[in-house]
């Protein structure tokens, strides 16, 4: 049963170590959890993340001190939560996800509301074991995503953003770089088993998502080790590429009523255990694919990107199924 939340008890939270990840959530009005975790948690190490600090780091001397902690925790974003998750793996630690992002797209899957919730969790020891994507690109080391990967419109976008995001903040940020996809935006080249098509994007979700969107960002299942492709091909207009890269559910709804949504017969979706292609963007984008929000640059006109799907990757404390 979960917690009646009426305050700490002796030794609660010893063994947790959690970082925290203060940059996430900016653009969203969200109360700082410090109080709760202090009330409920006052064992756990709480780590805030500086500017300075790399979480592999952190997280690597924390578990090299006498006192290696049991379970790994993080509040922060989607990035933060899926950064994470590759170390608790890496370490064999069970994961605490504390929502602390603008979007949390993983922690709503998982039921994880607030941080309340979380703790409520991991106090009643109930968890799930969640698959996840591993992503290598031009054969390098792999690493995990829980939401999804992908590259063309999507990553350009959020690459416009982050180049202005100094200037004018992540919100206006946004807006501009949409703005600018409308006016700017071009199909790129994959290459999938040797056959070559013109795109707008590609979306690699994991586990099944809904079958009416193209941004596969909200998975419906944890357990599910199935990689749910989206493939936009390039046959509407930059106006529609734009559109089938909206995520929530009243907004894809409103913009398939103004018929803003690309067609069925322009979306090509595949269900499978592992994705590879070769991208090619248009002279003048850049080279770069995301996961989970975070962005990733590469060098040269092109790269290959490899997604496995990897069944029971890491354990999360999550509420019991019935809650989700």
């Amino acid at each position: 049963m979960p917690s009646e939340r009426s305050g700490s008890t002796a030794g609660a939270g010893r063994g947790v170590f959690i970082v925290r990840n203060a940059q996430s959530g900016t653009a969203v009005i969200r109360a700082d959890p410090a109080a709760v975790l202090a009330d409920r948690l006052p064992d756990a190490v709480v780590h805030e993340l500086d500017d300075g600090d790399e979480l592999a780091g952190v997280v690597t001397a924390a578990m090299e001190t006498d006192a290696a902690p049991a379970v790994l925790g993080v509040y922060g974003g989607d990035g933060s939560v899926s950064r994470m998750a590759d170390l608790a793996r890496r370490h064999g630690r069970p994961l605490l996800v504390m929502p602390g992002g603008t979007f949390n797209h993983f922690a709503r899957s998982a039921g994880l509301t607030d941080v309340d919730t979380a703790i409520d969790a991991l106090e009643a020891g109930t968890t799930v074991d969640v698959s996840a994507v591993e992503v290598s690109a031009d054969g390098e080391s792999p690493f995990l995503a829980l939401n999804a990967v992908s590259v063309g419109a999507y990553p350009e976008l959020i690459d416009e953003r982050e180049r202005r995001r100094p200037r004018l903040g992540k919100w206006l940020g946004g807006v501009v770089a949409a703005w600018h996809a409308l006016r700017d935006a071009e199909p790129l080249v994959i290459v999938r088993d040797g056959r070559r098509a013109r795109v707008w994007s590609v979306f690699v979700g994991v586990g099944r998502n809904d079958p009416l969107r193209v941004a596969t960002m909200q998975r419906e299942h944890l357990e599910e080790a199935v990689l749910d492709v989206r493939i936009h091909h390039a046959r509407g207009s930059r106006a529609r590429a734009v559109a089938s890269l909206a995520f929530g559910r009243r907004t894809a709804a409103v913009l398939r009523a103004l018929r803003l949504m690309p067609p069925r017969s322009d979306v090509e979706r595949l269900v499978v255990g592992e994705f590879q292609i070769t991208v090619r963007p248009e002279p003048g984008h850049p080279s770069v694919f995301v996961h989970d929000g975070e962005l990733e640059e590469r060098p040269g006109a092109q790269f290959a990107l490899r997604c496995a799907a990897i069944p029971r990757a890491v354990t999360v404390f999550a509420p019991p199924r019935a809650d989700r």
